[in-house]
C-alpha cells in the first residue's frame, strides 16, 4: 500500500457508511474469497486489483454495537479489546498470545514475530459520542485508545474509519491529527462516491421498471424526493438508502428516522428562536438561506450561533449546502422538517408561518386572485 494510509470518510446519516466499511474489508480481507463480488465492477479493471484483493489481513470494528445492558465507558471498550484480542488469538494460536494485553502491544508482537500488518476498517467512529453514559473523560480516554492503536504504529498498513461526525471536532490536540478527512460539503476527494448521481439512479431505475409487475415509482418522483444533496465539486446527489428503499418496497416514502442527535439539534433551534425562525419560514417555504458554513459543527458541544446551528444540520444531511447557502434538499427531508416543526410546540408557530409564506407565493403567482 501506497501513499496516505489514515483516511476518514464522514457522511451524513443513511448514506451508506456501513455498506461501504464492509465492501472494503470484503475487498482486502482474508477471510472470504469476494472475486465473484468484485470481478464485474470497475476496481477489476484496475492494475493493482489482484496484487490486493483478499490479501491483507483486517481488523474490522463496529463501534456502535455495545455489550448488553451497557452501563459505562469501560465496558464499552472492554468490548471491543476482548473482541481484537480474542480474534487474534485465534489467528496466530502459535504465538500462545496473552489476551490480557493491550492489543497495540499484541499487534506489536505479531508484527515483530511475523512481519505480518492490518488493514483497520473502523465503522461508526462517533458511535460513542452519543451514548447516553458516555462523560468528558469517557471521550478524552476514547480518543487516546484510537490513538495508542492506530498512531505511529509500524503494524498498520491502513486504517479506514467511517462516521457522522468529523474528528476535529473532538481531537483537541494531536491524537488522530494523521488522519486525513473527507467530508460531502466541503472536500472535492470522493465526493462523487457519497450518494448516487442520476446516471446511477437512472440505471437502478431501468432495472425497477424491468423486475417490477407493477411499477408505481416514477423517475421524477425519486428526484422529488431524494435528490438535491450537493457535494462540493457541484455535483446532484440522492440520497442511496432511500432510492434503494423506494424501488425495493415500490413506493414512495419518507424512509429518513430521526434519532436523538437529530431531536438535539431541533434543540438548539427551539432555544434559539429568534436567530433562526425566518430563516426556518424561508426554507421549509423552499427558499435557501446564505450561511458560513463552519469547518465543522456537531451536537457534542454547545451551538449557539445559527451558523454553527445550519453547519451541524449539513454534517446531520437535514441541510444540503451550495453556493454560501443553505436548503432543505428534498420532500423527504422537507416532510421530516414539518413533522419535528409540529412536533415540538414553540415551533409550531413557525411551520404556520411558512405554511402561510407558501400560500402567499402561490397567490402571487398566479396573479394576486386568491389573496
Amino acid at each position: 500500500m501506497y501513499g496516505q494510509k489514515y483516511l476518514c470518510i464522514t457522511r451524513p446519516r443513511r448514506f451508506g457508511k456501513s455498506v461501504m466499511a464492509n465492501m472494503v474489508a470484503a475487498f482486502f480481507g482474508k477471510a472470504v474469497d469476494a472475486e465473484k463480488l468484485f470481478e464485474r465492477l470497475a476496481i477489476a479493471r484496475n492494475e493493482y486489483y489482484k496484487t490486493h484483493l483478499n490479501k491483507h489481513n483486517v481488523v474490522f470494528i463496529d463501534f456502535s454495537e455495545v455489550p448488553r445492558d451497557c452501563t459505562n465507558y469501560k465496558q464499552y471498550i472492554t468490548r471491543i479489546q476482548d473482541g481484537i484480542n480474542n480474534d487474534l488469538a485465534k489467528a496466530y494460536d502459535d504465538l500462545s498470545i496473552d489476551t490480557t494485553r493491550a492489543s497495540w502491544d499484541i499487534l506489536a508482537d505479531i508484527f515483530q514475530e511475523k512481519g505480518e500488518k492490518f488493514i483497520f476498517i473502523m465503522d461508526e467512529w462517533d458511535a460513542m459520542f452519543h451514548m447516553s453514559f458516555i462523560t468528558r473523560e469517557d471521550k478524552e480516554a476514547y480518543l487516546l485508545f484510537l490513538k495508542s492503536l492506530l498512531k505511529g504504529k509500524v503494524y498498520v498498513e491502513l486504517a479506514y474509519m467511517t462516521g457522522v461526525l468529523p474528528i476535529a471536532k473532538y481531537s483537541g490536540g494531536s491524537e488522530l491529527n494523521m488522519f486525513l478527512e473527507y467530508d460531502m460539503a466541503t472536500k472535492r476527494k470522493f465526493s462523487e462516491y457519497f450518494g448516487f448521481l442520476d446516471s446511477e439512479v437512472d440505471e437502478l431505475f431501468e432495472r425497477y421498471q424491468k423486475g417490477t409487475a407493477h411499477p408505481a415509482v416514477t423517475r421524477e418522483e425519486l428526484r422529488m424526493w431524494y435528490d438535491g444533496y450537493c457535494t462540493a465539486k457541484g455535483k446532484r446527489i440522492y440520497n442511496p438508502r432511500s432510492v434503494v428503499c423506494a424501488l425495493t418496497d415500490n413506493e414512495l416514502s419518507n424512509y429518513w428516522t430521526s434519532s436523538g442527535p437529530y431531536d438535539e439539534i431541533f434543540y438548539y433551534i427551539r432555544n434559539n428562536i429568534q436567530d433562526v425562525r425566518d430563516d426556518i419560514v424561508l426554507m421549509v417555504s423552499g427558499e435557501p438561506v446564505p450561511i458560513v458554513l463552519q469547518g465543522y459543527a456537531v451536537t457534542g458541544t454547545e451551538l449557539k450561533t445559527k451558523n454553527q446551528i445550519y453547519s451541524a444540520m449539513v454534517v446531520y444531511g437535514l441541510l444540503t449546502y451550495e453556493n454560501k447557502m443553505v436548503s432543505i434538499p428534498n420532500k423527504e427531508l422537507m416532510d421530516k422538517f414539518r413533522e419535528l416543526l409540529l412536533n415540538n410546540n414553540s415551533l409550531g408557530y413557525v411551520y404556520n408561518l411558512a405554511r402561510e409564506s407558501e400560500r402567499m407565493l402561490a397567490a402571487t403567482l398566479a396573479g394576486g386572485d386568491q389573496l
